[in-house]
């Protein structure tokens, strides 16, 4: 049984757990995160990766060191991007951030396929003097770490609360009764909204025992064809053979 926090490394990297806070030993050396929880307990059969130390509560050098660092890496994005663009690498950079201790740094990118940067790695190794990691990420990823705004008015999911990328599928938005749209049902990354799976499980509930969408129905007031289903007032819509409209509740 261990006393843990949740801490946030960097803006937006992977929720772990920590056993106090909040200069902690990572696996590129020193890093920094931001204490998202109170202490909890959690049980060793709960663990799925070992327990990370944290070092030290941030004192002001450490918080001198991160804004020193985050003025920086401004530069290092900027010299990176050039060398690219003199390799003629069709890779995009979309950021990159130094180790707490600046012993490594990491550049993440996307691309359309596999990319051969090892002499990418030799120009940036001897530019900056440091280990060099250059990441691979997908489209969500990017949104992840650059953030906007959903068709909800509200910031990104995946970049304020969302601990991991869970699947989320056309079928989803098909137990909910949305447009199959791809412009009405995808995200800033192109790919289907996270949203989508928040309420898939309550419609799929609701869904038990209507009828389908084109489903041939018997009405009190005679036969239809179902044109609408309302999972939420668990309804249908009948159309009856003379045109009329009619509701059909399921409560």
């Amino acid at each position: 049984m261990y006393e843990v926090i949740q801490v946030r490394l960097r803006e937006a990297g992977k929720i772990s757990h920590f056993c106090d806070y909040v200069i902690v030993e990572a696996d590129r050396g020193l890093d920094y995160g931001q204490v998202l929880s109170e202490t909890e307990v959690i049980l060793d059969s709960d663990l799925n990766e070992p327990l990370k130390k944290v070092m030290r509560k941030a004192n002001p050098w450490d918080m001198h060191q991160i804004d020193k660092n985050k003025k920086k890496i401004k530069d290092v994005m900027a010299a990176c991007s050039k060398k690219i663009q003199d390799r003629k690498l069709a890779m995009k950079l979309i950021d990159a951030e130094f180790s707490f201790d600046r012993s490594k740094t990491i550049f993440y990118f996307t691309a359309e396929g596999r990319i051969d940067f090892r002499d990418l790695v030799k120009d940036l190794a001897n530019e900056f003097k440091t280990r060099i990691e250059l990441k691979q990420i997908g489209v969500r990823d990017e949104a992840k770490m650059l953030g906007g705004f959903g068709p909800c008015g509200r910031m990104l999911c995946c970049a304020t609360h969302l601990k991991d990328f869970e699947p989320v599928t056309i079928k989803m938005a098909k137990e909910q009764n949305l447009p199959l749209n791809p412009t009405k049902i995808s995200g800033l990354c192109g790919r289907l909204m996270c949203c989508l799976g928040y309420e898939y499980k309550t419609y799929k509930e609701l869904m038990k025992g209507l009828p389908r969408e084109g489903e041939t129905l018997k009405t009190e007031k005679g036969q239809g064809k179902v044109v609408g289903i309302n999972a939420i007032k668990r309804s249908a819509t009948v159309e009856l053979e003379d045109g009329t409209l009619i509701e059909v509740s399921y409560k």
